[in-house]
């Protein structure tokens, strides 16, 4: 399956899910994709729960949901802080407003749940946000993957191969 250079936007902050950035990341770029990886810093390198280091292509706060085809928000203890970012969540609303990829995996749903997107929306993620999930109302699954239109969840690192079908998939119509 080739995704034809569409771009995808992964948010990355310190104490990201090191799996749940890297294998996505490179599972889009070998399909074809152009990923852009940003932070709230540009040039900054993030370290994942697990040490591994990544380096931010751009600034959130500059990006423009206009300019790519779908967004990704990996897991970790980084959603509970940038959820907080007024620009990461008004992307996140955007993303989803215009039908676009909404991807989230783990501890990363907390991203959608805090832009009030998930409203009647099936999904998944870890079992320690799945009440924040049904509270935001979503309906939850617990399942591997959970595709319901441009929304794509997973609910921890042993998912990623399920989650990046669903996230092709959905990046391929």
């Amino acid at each position: 399956m080739s995704l034809g250079g569409k771009r995808i936007l992964i948010i990355v902050g310190d104490d990201y899910e090191d799996l749940e950035l890297w294998y996505p990341k490179l599972r889009l770029i070998e399909a074809g994709g152009v990923v852009t990886v940003a932070g709230q810093q540009a040039g900054k390198v993030y370290r994942g729960k697990h040490g591994y280091p990544c380096l931010s292509d751009d600034v959130l706060g500059e990006m423009n949901s206009a300019d790519f085809d779908g967004l990704l928000c990996p897991g970790g203890w980084m959603p509970d802080k940038l959820r907080r970012d007024h620009k990461v969540l008004s992307l996140t609303r955007e993303f989803a407003q215009a039908g676009k990829l909404v991807a989230a995996i783990c501890h990363g749903g907390w991203i959608p749940i805090s832009a009030n997107v998930y409203r009647g929306v099936r999904v998944t993620g870890s079992p320690g946000i799945k009440d924040d999930l049904i509270n935001a109302g979503g309906l939850f699954e617990d399942a591997a993957v959970v595709v319901d239109r441009h929304f794509v969840s997973s609910r921890k690192p042993d998912d990623l191969p399920d989650f990046c079908k669903g996230m092709l998939e959905v990046l391929a119509r």
